[in-house]
């Protein structure tokens, strides 16, 4: 089997009821982070790190999602009329080629390990990467390329991970390390959503996989487990002690949880700092607001 990793699962199908109402038309996929939609930082990331088929798992009332990233000619011509080169540019590099993306729809919001599940038959016997678009990392490096290129050592499976306080481990999936090697810790237990002071370390799994094809067999049995729902995280832990074993990756970047209203407008704030032509105006601004507040205590 090779190492090399050109398929990638999105899973998109989660109704994001945490941003009701705008979510009651708007799948939360396609929220903007400044200008771009939540997805298309996904896609970015995944294209720097050699992706060539995108799957997406979707569920009713995604069709705008759907939209996003079809061809808009009469956008573009008009753009091309009024000599808008720059605007063009973006919008076409937001298009996705005939046959580059295909969808698939989760019936049944049955969990993560359900949704990666159902896209298995586009997957077939070839190694493939999962990203959830509401964990936007900004990098200098994306993490998925970090993670490929790491890969391409380690083969197996790969959970990108980051030290979060002990007190928030009690919402992520969390690694037990067998052996600590910096950017790479090989793995030896899995604890989904461990109830408070039990947790195995400070080190969570975050939405980026890359996996090996083993993981759809064993989501085959559709075992249900926190929650109640089939956890993709118990279907990597099968794989651990194995021939490929399980490696979590240490990545450099900051995550932003923009599925939560605060992260994302943490994230909202932070890229729009990072802007050159949105800095200045955003700084002024805030540094306004904060000591406008100061005063009024």
């Amino acid at each position: 089997m090779s190492n090399k990793v050109t398929k990638a699962i999105f899973p998109v199908a989660g109704l994001g009821t945490r941003f009701l109402p705008a979510t009651k038309s708007v799948p939360k996929e396609i929220m903007t982070l400044v200008d771009r939609p939540l997805v298309q930082y996904a896609i970015d990331e995944a294209r720097a790190a050699g992706i060539e088929e995108f799957i997406f798992v979707t569920s009713r009332g995604k069709g705008a999602l759907e939209d996003y990233f079809d061809h808009a000619p009469q956008l573009e011509e008009e753009l091309k009329r009024k000599g808008k080169d720059d605007l063009l540019e973006i919008l076409q590099s937001t298009n996705m080629d005939s046959g580059e993306v295909a969808y698939i729809r989760q019936h049944k919001a049955l969990g993560l390990g359900h949704a990666v599940w159902c896209a298995r038959r586009l997957i077939g016997d070839e190694p493939f990467a999962v990203m959830l678009p509401d964990d936007v990392i900004a990098a200098d490096k994306p993490c998925l390329q970090q993670m490929v290129e790491a890969y391409q050592e380690t083969g197996g499976n790969m959970v990108a991970a980051m030290e979060v306080p002990a007190d928030k481990a009690s919402s992520y999936g969390v690694l037990d390390i067998a052996e600590d090697m910096g950017a790479l810790v090989s793995v030896k237990g899995m604890v989904e959503k461990p109830a408070p002071g039990t947790a195995p370390s400070n080190l969570a799994v975050i939405g980026r996989y890359i996996l090996s094809p083993q993981i759809l067999k064993n989501l085959n049995n559709r075992t249900a487990g926190a929650g109640g729902e089939i956890q993709l995280t118990d279907a990597i832990a099968k794989e651990i002690g194995g021939a490929e074993g399980v490696f979590g990756f240490r990545f450099n970047g900051e995550r932003y949880d923009c599925g939560s209203k605060a992260g994302f407008l943490q994230a909202t704030v932070a890229f729009g700092l990072a802007r050159e032509e949105l800095r200045d105006d955003l700084e002024s601004y805030l540094h306004a607001v904060i000591s406008a507040r100061k005063a009024a205590q």
